[in-house]
Parts: structure tokens; sequence; C-alpha cells
């Protein structure tokens, strides 16, 4: 077996990166950053609330994440962390200044496929050199054998960015830009979502990599917020939750056109914290399949969880406390490096 072997979201689980909470911070006011993740609710650069996270938020997802990689591990699943880093301390390119944010979402930062790790060329620059905590562990699986391929580094200058957006507008086409968990894995078939955090010359950026063996299908004017992995879930082979409030049956991928569907129920709403939200109560259908008859899922998702159960699935149910203030769940704060099974064609 490959040290990586990443073909799908479901098959049995054997290795995985969980993230890290430590110094999480909200950045300063940049450009980009409220282009991609304020621009929809405030006004100006200046009302971004940055700084670092309490200590409240901090420890409690340390807790919460910690107890995720013990249930894993107690699956037998190998758990790696990467290293922790001083967002603080600012950086920059020829053309912009920034500081950083966290290494809370490896799923945003790397993308295994197949055999192979990308890094990806991300939307923000204030995670621009975030990749670098990952770097130790990418060498190992490297020096195992696996392909490592970083995408080119995007400029990321101002006009990159739209700070006025209209639907589907932030990001211009003006060189490869997009974040790993724009894209879900199903076999030879790749989702690629055009939105804030990835844009259509990153489709084809990818493609041309992957090659004849994947399909790279773009998923655009679904949803046009930042990753996938909020709206479509793929569960098994031929069972995948879908967003209602954003897919509608009229606009299923046709990958899923012979699929049963699980329509996501509402989540709940209430977040018991006096810190800014950024994510919706969708976070709580971000999932990680253990197998494909088994998920980790928010326990807050108790309707959810219930659904998954009526369809075969059983749960883990566990808290992630701050999924909103943080704006990511369980699929976001970890990447399957290796999961059994070989390439298949689940169309």
């Amino acid at each position: 077996m490959p040290v990586v072997n990443a073909h799908n979201e479901w098959d049995p689980l054997e290795e995985v990166i969980v993230g890290v909470v430590d110094n999480a911070r909200v950045p300063s006011p940049d450009r980009g950053l409220f282009a991609v993740d304020y621009a929809d609710r405030l006004t100006s650069m200046d009302q971004i609330p940055s700084g670092p996270y309490s200590e409240r938020v901090v420890r409690e997802s340390a807790a919460d994440l910690e107890r995720f990689a013990e249930v894993l591990r107690s699956y037998g699943v190998v758990v790696r962390r990467p290293r922790v880093a001083d967002h603080s301390r600012p950086f920059a390119s020829p053309e912009w200044s920034v500081d950083g944010e966290y290494n809370y979402c490896p799923r945003d930062v790397i993308l295994p496929i197949g055999d192979t790790l990308i890094e990806t060329p991300m939307a923000l620059r204030t995670r621009y050199f975030e990749p670098f905590s990952y770097k130790d562990i990418l060498l190992e699986y490297f020096e195992g054998g696996a392909n490592w391929v970083s995408a080119p580094k995007p400029r990321l200058a101002d006009e990159t960015y739209e700070t006025g957006p209209g639907a589907g507008q932030v990001l211009a086409n003006l060189e490869p830009v997009f974040d790993a968990a724009n894209v879900l894995r199903i076999g030879k078939d790749v989702l690629y979502q055009v939105s804030c955090s990835g844009n259509r010359l990153g489709a084809r950026w990818l493609q041309r990599v992957l090659g004849d063996a994947y399909t790279v299908h773009v998923v655009e004017g679904v949803y046009d917020g930042s990753h996938l992995d909020t709206t479509i879930m793929p569960l098994r082979p031929g069972l995948v939750l879908l967003n209602p409030e954003r897919v509608g049956s009229d606009r299923v991928p046709a990958v899923f056109k012979n699929w049963d569907v699980i329509w996501c129920p509402p989540l709940p709403g209430v977040v018991a914290t006096a810190e800014p939200v950024r994510a919706s109560s969708w976070i709580g259908m971000n999932l990680l399949m253990i197998n494909p008859e088994l998920a980790v899922v928010d326990a807050a998702a108790q309707p959810l969880i219930k659904e998954l159960n009526r369809h075969g699935i059983e749960t883990e149910a566990l808290p992630i406390r701050h999924s909103r203030v943080l704006s990511g769940g369980f699929h976001c704060v970890s990447l399957d490096i290796r999961r059994t099974g070989l390439l298949e064609d689940y169309s």
C-alpha cells in the first residue's frame, strides 16, 4: 500500500492529519481577507475583528481536536499533527504584507489525490505560508514514495479580489487560485467548486496536472461561499449528502444522477460564545467518514445523526464546540492521507 492513497471520501481510513488550534487568530485587515471572508457582512476592512481568539475558544477547541484524534486512534487510524506556528509574525511579498491565521484546517492546504500530494494555491494571502507547518510530514511521505507537487504560488495582487462583489465575482481569473477544500474526490471524478476560494483557472490547472485518468467537474453557481464540503458530502458509493438550501433537486451534479440523496435536515444554529461567528449552521454537515458505515459527526447535529443512522451509517458523535467561530467541522480539521481501496469509476 502506498504511503499516500486517497481516491475518495469514504474508503476505510488508515492515516490522517488533524489540525491544531495553537496561536489561532483573525489576521489583520487585508484586501484578500475582507473580500473572501467578510465582504458579505461587513462594510469595510477596518471592521474585521482581528486578533487572537479567546483563551476559552483555543482551550476548548484544543480539547475537542484531541478527543477527535483519540477516537480515530481507537479505530486504528494513524494520526499526525502539524507543527505549531506563531501566526502573529508578519510576512510579505513584493506587493503586500500580512500576518497569519491558524493551522486548524489542514483540509484547505493540501490535496491528496491517489498517491500524490498537491500544495494548493490558496486564495488568502494570510495563509500563504501555512504549508510550511506540514513540511516535515510531507518530506516523510515523499521519502516513503509519495508524489509531491506544489501549484504555482499566486501573486494575489490587489486586482485578484473584488471587495464589493456580486455572486460568484470575488476572485478574478488571473492565475490559478484555489483551496484544497474546494475539491471532493469521487474516484475518477473530481468535483471542483468555483467560489470565493477557487477560480476557473484553478480547475483548468488541476485537470491538466491530474491528466486523463481523472475528470474534473466544475461546480458553479451553487454556493459562492468558500468550500464545497458544507454543500456536498459523498458518504459511500451511491449515497451523497446534499445541502437543500444551496443545491436543490434541479441542481444535483450529474456525477450523482444514479445516486441516492440524503437532503441534510436543518441543523442547530445557536452558538454559546461571544466570539464573532464565521460559518453558518451548515458546518454541521462537515463530517468525516472513517469507513462507508461510520462517520464522525458534530454531536450538536442530532437531526443529521438520526438521518445517517436511518441510512445505515453509524456515528461517533463528538463535540466540536467552536466550529462556527473557527469555520471548520470534522472534515475541515482533518486531512485523510491514506485510505484502503483503488481508483474506481462510481458514475
